[in-house]
């Protein structure tokens, strides 16, 4: 059971991870310092888009979940909608990249905007 909590805690700060990694830069505009923390997160967010890699998150997740005795994201609510939108199926090497394309658009419009205020 602990090891099914912690799955379940990994993949919400994995789903916050992404949120703020596509939408970190809106919170920059509102406390610019917090850019030193962000830009490394939309960095790295757009690389594993690109390169098709994982995130150590992911191998966190399965890792538990295996310990836990589960196969897989289908058990349950948090399992089914939260692990779905963090890997959704029939996901394309296209759609990877294209997501990486969106955060990078998205943080270089949030980022010139900063640098044209200041």
């Amino acid at each position: 059971m602990l090891y099914h909590f912690a799955a379940i805690a990994i993949a919400l700060l994995h789903l916050a991870f992404l949120i703020f990694v596509i939408a970190g830069g809106f919170l920059v505009l509102r406390w610019p310092p917090l850019m030193w923390i962000h830009l490394p997160a939309a960095v790295w967010g757009a690389l594993i888009e690109f390169a098709g890699w994982y995130c150590p998150l992911t191998t966190w997740e399965n890792v538990l979940l295996r310990r836990a005795g589960r196969a897989g994201y289908s058990n349950g609510f948090i399992e089914h909608y939260i692990f779905a939108i963090i890997y959704p199926e029939g996901l394309t090497r296209g759609m990877q990249t294209s997501i990486g394309l969106v955060v990078i658009v998205v943080n270089v419009a949030v980022y010139t905007r900063l640098m044209l205020r200041n």
